[in-house]
């Protein structure tokens, strides 16, 4: 990983909510509203905006785990404003704390942990798994 990634860097992303962000399973709509689903997906994205500089060609970025306080509705047409900051830097961890706004205020906080790996160790270990799932349907 490249030097000068520091605890305090900031990313955001801003969205508008729309259907495809509800809450839904099998594509029946629960909830007209912003799904716990969506804001992880935003809150993982504005933390990954802050290490994709850092990266070097042969690193990539993986989630590794997520945590989320879903604290109040959105409705659609919303717009969501999710801000990511880094509160931990080791040498292959990155952390961050996030919280989700809209107009009327906290919607949602959480923390996300990426693990900084080889691009070259990630494939291996997709290869690993689907050898493995090969070998597990053949018995």
């Amino acid at each position: 990983m490249k030097a000068g990634l520091e605890i305090g860097a900031v990313a955001e992303v801003t969205a508008r909510v729309s259907e495809e962000m509800f809450a839904q399973f099998e594509g029946n709509i629960v909830h007209r509203a912003y799904s716990t689903v969506a804001m992880v997906y935003h809150m993982e994205w504005a933390s990954r905006k802050i290490i994709l500089p850092y990266l070097e060609e042969h690193e990539e970025g993986v989630g590794g785990a997520v945590s989320v306080k879903h604290i109040a509705p959105t409705a659609e047409g919303t717009t969501v404003y999710v801000k990511a900051v880094v509160t931990k830097v080791t040498q292959n961890v990155i952390v961050t704390a996030v919280e989700i706004r809209n107009e009327s205020g906290l919607i949602g906080v959480g923390e996300v942990k990426q693990g900084i790996v080889l691009k070259e160790t990630m494939e291996n270990r997709l290869k690993q798994s689907i050898i493995k799932k090969e070998s597990n349907s053949c018995s």
